[in-house]
């Protein structure tokens, strides 16, 4: 997979994001981007070579290694990485095509813009962003879930028992690096957990930036009717007094 392509397209996503949303895409590059391609990779390699029963009966070590990894964490995470980094993607699509959009309605009214900033999230583009920190948290959420079910609580014990057939009996198998592994197991979870807290952080300043302008905007108007009609008072008086 190639994650430098991925990181070149979503370091568009900064000029974009809030404070939260920046630190979201530290975490997710440094903390789990790197961490899985330099080293996470390297610490599972072939697990299923690793993978070692006593017991010389044919397909008893892979039926047993099926069991314990229904889903091997190394392609678990980079699917959720995937999932995790679309709606960051959207956007980025949705700004290029408020973009393009404010470019033929200046071609088309003299210079006139649409949009006094694409890039602002207001309209379409804040309920845009919004969506893509819900799906984001979500998804974090739901692997986190999926990990902990299959895998116990993230745990990886060195030994552990198998009885399927067609093993003869109940047999031992040993897991390769287990200690090592689920330190990284550990990382990863508070990674992404960290990721969950970023999102919520960042729906909660969204909302309340827009609840807070709403709420000054009508205190402005009403203000504002206020003067309108005492000016409009005075004015009256002033005529009627000149009378």
């Amino acid at each position: 997979m190639n994650w430098s392509g991925l990181e070149t397209l979503l370091s568009g996503v900064n000029k974009y994001s809030t404070v939260f949303g920046r630190v979201w895409l530290s975490v997710v590059f440094v903390f789990r981007v790197l961490v899985f391609v330099v080293a996470a990779q390297c610490v599972w390699g072939d697990e299923s070579k690793d993978f070692v029963c006593n017991t010389k009966q044919p397909g008893c070590s892979n039926v047993c290694y099926d069991n314990t990894f229904p889903i091997s964490h190394i392609r678990l995470w980079a699917l959720q990485l995937i999932f995790v980094t679309c709606p960051s993607l959207l956007v980025v699509a949705h700004v290029r095509y408020r973009e393009e959009k404010d470019k033929k309605y200046t071609a088309l009214h003299e210079g006139t813009h649409l949009y006094a900033n694409p890039g602002k999230k207001r309209g379409g583009l804040w309920w845009t962003y919004l969506l893509s920190l819900i799906f984001k948290a979500t998804v974090d959420a739901a692997f986190l879930y999926i990990l902990h079910h299959m895998y116990k609580g993230y745990d990886l014990p060195r030994l552990t028992k198998c009885s399927l057939d067609p093993c003869p009996n109940t047999v031992d198998c040993f897991i390769s690096r287990a200690t090592e592994k689920k330190i990284f197991t550990l990382f990863m979870v508070a990674s992404s957990a960290l990721c969950i807290f970023m999102c919520i952080c960042e729906m909660i300043y969204l909302i309340g930036k827009r609840e807070l302008g709403s709420k000054y905007f009508a205190i402005n108007v009403r203000w504002l009717h206020a003067n309108v009609v005492s000016t409009s008072k005075f004015t009256c008086l002033q005529q009627y007094h000149a009378f």
